[in-house]
C-alpha cells in the first residue's frame, strides 16, 4: 500500500507546523451541516464543512487517528492519506471521500492563515473579485427535507402561478440567476416506479416553466433540476419541449449511475443538461466531462474530494469548454470555501445558494453585512476562507450536546 505519511525532513522552520486534534459539529439548518475544525501547535486553526447527513462527522473523528502529527501546509499529500488510509472502507468514492472533503476545505482555510494568503491564492489565484450565485427556490411549501428524504406538499404548490410569484420575489432580492425543481408528486400518479410521465404531465411542467419564464423575462436565468426521476425517453421528451425557454439548464433528468444514457439525452436536444452533484474525485467525472454528456458540470466541493480535486475536475471541464457550476447545499462556511474555489477557477458559471428559507443562515458567520449582496458574494481578502464561526449562535442550532465534540 502507498504511504503518504510525511516523509520529508527538509522545512522551514516557520513551516515546521503538526496537527494536533480534530474537533466536529453538526448543525441543524434546512440541512444537517457537517462542520470540521483543525488545531495546530501553532495555536492557530481552519474550520471546514462536509455536504450534510450522517455518518459524516465520526469518520472524521477517525481520520484524526493518522492525521494528528501531520504538516497542515501538505495539503494534497495528505487528501491522499485520508483516501488512502480509508481505501478499505470504501475511500475512494461516498461519505468517506466526503469526510474528506471537508477537512482538506478546513487544511486550505488553516494553510492560508499560517501563510497570511487568502485561500484562492493557494489555489492558483483569483479570476474575479466576486463570484455569483443562483438562489435555489422552492414554490410555497413545494419540497422539504427531513433526515435527508423528501416531503411533498399538497398540489396548490405546483401551480405554475406559485413559481412565478416566487421567481418574482428572488428577482427582487437581486438575484440574476435562480433554480426550481421540476419534479412533483404528480409524477408518480401513473406509476410511482418507472421514471415516465404522460404527455399530460410533461405539458404540466411546460406550464410551469413558461410561468417562470414570463414572471423574470430578462431579468434573471433560470435552471430547473429533476432530481434523476425520468426515464431516457421522458427525459427526451421533456428537455425537446422546454427547448424554446432558454433555460441556464435542466438538471439530472436522468439517474446518475449511466454515463451513456445521459449523453444520449444531451445528444437529442439543445436545451442544456447539467449534472455531477453525486459523483466523487475526478475519476468519476472524466467520461462524463470527455463524452460532452453534460453542458454544465456540478461537483459538490463538500462532496467530491474538496477544493482541489474540484478544481482538477473544473480544469478538465475547460479543456472540453464545459461550464463549472458547483453544487452547494452547506452553511456558509462550505459556501465561503465554494467562493475561493470559483474566484480561481477560469470557467465558473454559478454558485448555488440553497439556504433562502433559514432566517438565520448569515448569523453563523461573525459579519456585519449579509454574505451575498445583490446576488455576489464578495472574495475575501483576509487569510484562509476569510469567515470566522459565531459559535454563540452555531451552538443555538447545533445537533447534540454542545457544539464541539
Amino acid at each position: 500500500m502507498r504511504d503518504y505519511s510525511n516523509h520529508s525532513t527538509n522545512r522551514a522552520p516557520a513551516r515546521d507546523v503538526e496537527i494536533t486534534g480534530i474537533d466536529t459539529a453538526v448543525v441543524e439548518g434546512n440541512f444537517d451541516w457537517n462542520l470540521v475544525r483543525v488545531h495546530t501547535d501553532a495555536g492557530v486553526s481552519g474550520i471546514g464543512e462536509s455536504y450534510r447527513g450522517g455518518g459524516v462527522t465520526g469518520i472524521m473523528e477517525y481520520m484524526a487517528e493518522f492525521l494528528v502529527g501531520e504538516n497542515p501546509l501538505d495539503v494534497e499529500r495528505l487528501f491522499r492519506r485520508m483516501v488512502q488510509e480509508t481505501s478499505g472502507h470504501g475511500g475512494t468514492t461516498g461519505k468517506v471521500v466526503t469526510a474528506a472533503s471537508g477537512i482538506e476545505i478546513a487544511l486550505w482555510d488553516l494553510a492560508g492563515k499560517l501563510l497570511d494568503v487568502p485561500t484562492y491564492q493557494l489555489l492558483g489565484g483569483k479570476y474575479r473579485d466576486d463570484v455569483r450565485i443562483y438562489c435555489d427556490l422552492h414554490a410555497g411549501e413545494a419540497y422539504a427535507v427531513d433526515s435527508g428524504y423528501t416531503a411533498y406538499s399538497d398540489e396548490a404548490a405546483y401551480r405554475p402561478e406559485a413559481y412565478a410569484e416566487t421567481a418574482k420575489q428572488a428577482v427582487a432580492m437581486g438575484f440574476d440567476a435562480i433554480k426550481f425543481d421540476l419534479d412533483t408528486p404528480s409524477d408518480n400518479d401513473q406509476d410511482p416506479f418507472n421514471g415516465r410521465l404522460s404527455g399530460a404531465a410533461i405539458e404540466e411542467k411546460r406550464e410551469i416553466v413558461a410561468a417562470v419564464d414570463d414572471a423574470v423575462g430578462d431579468a434573471a436565468e433560470v435552471a430547473f433540476d429533476c432530481h434523476w426521476d425520468y426515464s431516457i425517453d421522458t427525459a427526451k421528451r421533456l428537455a425537446q419541449a422546454l427547448e424554446p425557454y432558454g433555460l441556464l439548464w435542466l438538471e439530472d433528468v436522468v439517474p446518475p449511475e449511466n454515463i451513456t444514457a445521459q449523453r444520449e439525452v444531451a445528444r437529442s436536444t439543445s436545451t442544456p443538461l447539467a449534472a455531477g452533484e453525486n459523483r466523487f474525485r475526478v475519476h468519476e467525472f472524466s467520461d462524463m466531462l470527455y463524452e460532452h454528456a453534460v453542458d454544465v458540470v456540478t461537483p459538490d466541493p463538500t462532496t467530491c474530494g474538496g477544493l482541489a480535486e474540484s478544481r482538477a475536475i473544473a480544469n478538465r471541464a475547460e479543456e472540453n469548454y464545459i461550464t463549472f457550476s458547483p453544487h452547494n447545499v452547506c452553511g456558509p462556511v462550505g459556501t465561503m470555501a465554494c467562493v475561493h474555489l470559483g474566484a480561481s477557477v477560469a470557467n465558473f458559471g454559478y454558485l448555488e445558494y440553497h439556504a433562502l428559507e433559514v432566517d438565520w443562515w448569515d448569523d453563523l458567520l461573525v459579519r456585519a453585512e449579509p454574505l451575498i449582496q445583490d446576488g455576489r458574494i464578495e472574495v475575501p481578502e483576509t487569510p484562509g476562507l476569510g469567515v470566522e464561526l459565531d459559535e454563540t449562535v452555531a451552538a443555538e442550532h447545533a445537533v447534540g450536546d454542545g457544539l464541539w465534540n
